[in-house]
């Protein structure tokens, strides 16, 4: 649904977008993770050409954006909704109004204006509050207020620029509730920029991981939660660094077939082989992929090897510290 290819952004002499490559699924939710200026919300700018790239391509739909004169891209942008961190509401303007605003734009007849942001409010949970002023509402009814806006013009495509980081966890929580039941209800893919780890935990079926205008990791989350020495991974489980030599650290998911929390593999290793086993540390997640776990142990034993065989036979990921993966 989304492709950039190449994309590189400059500010004078400063490099925001140093050639990313960025490949976004049809329906899905993808998380695009980083510190301030690693360069996400440029690249987010860049997919609807708020920015045009200094050089590379975007594709949204299969239509490149980057080919188009200005009428066209206005009509391209239609089908691209936005929601903005500080909610960009309008505050001489009704909620109603807000919502409103871009179906003007548009020409939209009066009376089918008035029934589409009626059912626009009652999908985000605000039906009945139209005639309120921006100023009356809380954050998070203020963000609801940006989404239903967005989604005017029914986009296929939702970007999201750090949409949350304005609110408190628990209103946090419930906008992205809100976002995921709208990509599995409407079948939008959202494109999601956000330097919280929690929210690609949350809502992400995929991430890529930006720093210094580069994008360093990419793929899907259950990809790169089996992939050994993911950043991902250490992130979601920021276990001590560096691991004591010889110590293994086991990754394991709930997904069907695999192994998962609550199967006895450790268990099972200790009982079948000659080994002694100790936790030194981990955690288990519930991501949007399912639970993942990360649990690093010392094993020592005459059927260390074996054992070792055994654990990644049954599925986990194994990784020894000072051995190659």
């Amino acid at each position: 649904m989304i492709q950039a290819c190449g994309l590189r952004k400059n500010y004078g002499t400063t490099v925001a977008l140093d050639g990313v490559d960025l490949h976004v699924r049809e329906g899905e939710i993808y998380g695009v993770l980083g510190r301030s200026g690693a360069g996400k919300s440029t690249l987010l700018r860049c997919v609807n050409l708020l920015e045009r790239p200094t050089a590379g391509t975007v594709r949204v739909a299969g239509q490149d954006l980057t080919a188009l004169g200005d009428a066209e891209l206005n009509r391209a942008r239609q089908r691209i909704g936005m929601i903005h961190q500080h909610f960009a509401l309008l505050s001489s303007r009704t909620v109603a109004g807000n919502v409103s605003f871009p179906l003007e734009a548009m020409g939209v007849p009066r009376a089918e204006r008035e029934r589409r942001v009626g059912e626009l409010l009652e999908l985000v949970g605000l039906g009945g509050r139209g005639k309120d002023r921006p100023h009356q509402l809380s954050g998070g009814q203020k963000q609801r207020v940006g989404i239903a806006r967005a989604l005017a013009g029914n986009p296929s495509v939702l970007l999201s620029d750090e949409a949350t980081s304005a609110l408190d966890p628990a209103t946090t929580e419930s906008v992205l509730g809100l976002l995921k039941r709208l990509n599995a209800e409407l079948g939008l893919t959202i494109l999601l920029i956000t330097h919280e780890m929690n929210v690609v935990k949350s809502v992400c079926d995929s991430v890529a991981i930006m720093s210094g205008g580069r994008i360093e990791e990419s793929g899907t989350i259950a990809d790169l939660v089996r992939t050994p020495d993911s950043r991902l991974t250490r992130e979601i489980f920021p276990l001590p660094e560096p691991a004591p030599a010889g110590s293994v650290t086991l990754t394991f998911t709930g997904d069907p077939g695999r192994p998962g929390a609550s199967q006895p593999v450790v268990s099972d290793v200790v009982r079948k082989f000659d080994v002694d086993l100790s936790i030194l540390g981990g955690s288990i997640e519930e991501l949007s992929a399912g639970a993942v776990g990360r649990l690093r142990v010392a094993l020592d034993g005459q059927e260390r090897s074996a054992a070792l065989a055994y654990l990644r036979d049954s599925g986990l990921i194994v990784e020894v510290a000072g051995e190659a993966a």
